[in-house]
């Protein structure tokens, strides 16, 4: 996903918050978190409105019930939307304006905005009315950070370390889904504002609700 979003200051140093992941479940929903990273840049395609012509290097799923990753390069690219249509939930950030357009090319005549999907990117500018990377309120709300961004996973494609993309990508869907699930444990994510003051953000995140 792109980094190109708000990011305030640093949070200050705190104890690492321990996310535990729902045991499997016959019965619970199943929710995919998902993630993906490009061959190509929006400066090698014209701008952020030609994102359908980026082309898939890795996509990434977690899957709540199988409880482990699974990953897909562009030529599996067909099997990454059949997993994706498994999904009672998807869960995202920035999905909907990026990894979806992304991969659409490959999902012929299926329409992927179908797939019932949480984005938290969506829902956190819905309630402050402005953008905050995953980074900012990976940092804040989970001690956690990325270990790497979009543009670097780029030059990684031209260098063909695939599966350092993949690793980078695996660690995207991890804090992504520890993110929601925090936020659906507790009802709140942390951020700070620009001035530096911290600042709990309610939300309601439940996974019931939203399948």
């Amino acid at each position: 996903m792109p980094d190109q979003l708000d990011l305030f200051a640093e949070p200050e140093e705190s104890e690492k918050i321990d996310i535990k992941v729902v045991s499997p479940d016959s019965k619970a929903p199943r929710v995919l978190y998902f993630d993906l990273e490009t061959q190509k840049s929006a400066a090698d395609v014209g701008g952020w409105g030609n994102t359908h012509l980026m082309k898939l290097a890795v996509g990434v799923v977690w899957d709540s019930l199988e409880q482990k990753h699974f990953s897909y390069l562009e030529n599996e690219a067909d099997r990454l939307v059949a997993k994706l249509r498994m999904a009672d939930l998807v869960v995202g950030f920035n999905v909907i304006g990026f990894d979806y357009p992304v991969l659409q090319p490959y999902a012929r005549d299926f329409d992927l905005q179908e797939i019932t999907t949480f984005d938290m990117l969506v829902d956190v500018k819905r309630l402050l009315n402005h953008r905050l990377s995953l980074d900012h309120l990976a940092q804040n709300t989970l001690n956690a950070e990325k270990s790497a961004d979009g543009l670097v996973s780029l030059q990684w494609y031209k260098e063909g370390k695939i599966d350092k993309i993949v690793a980078y990508c695996k660690q995207d869907v991890e804090i992504t889904r520890d993110l929601f699930l925090y936020g659906e444990s507790n009802g709140h994510v942390i951020y700070k504002t620009r001035s530096g003051t911290v600042k709990e953000l309610k939300v309601d995140w439940k996974s019931a609700d939203l399948v």
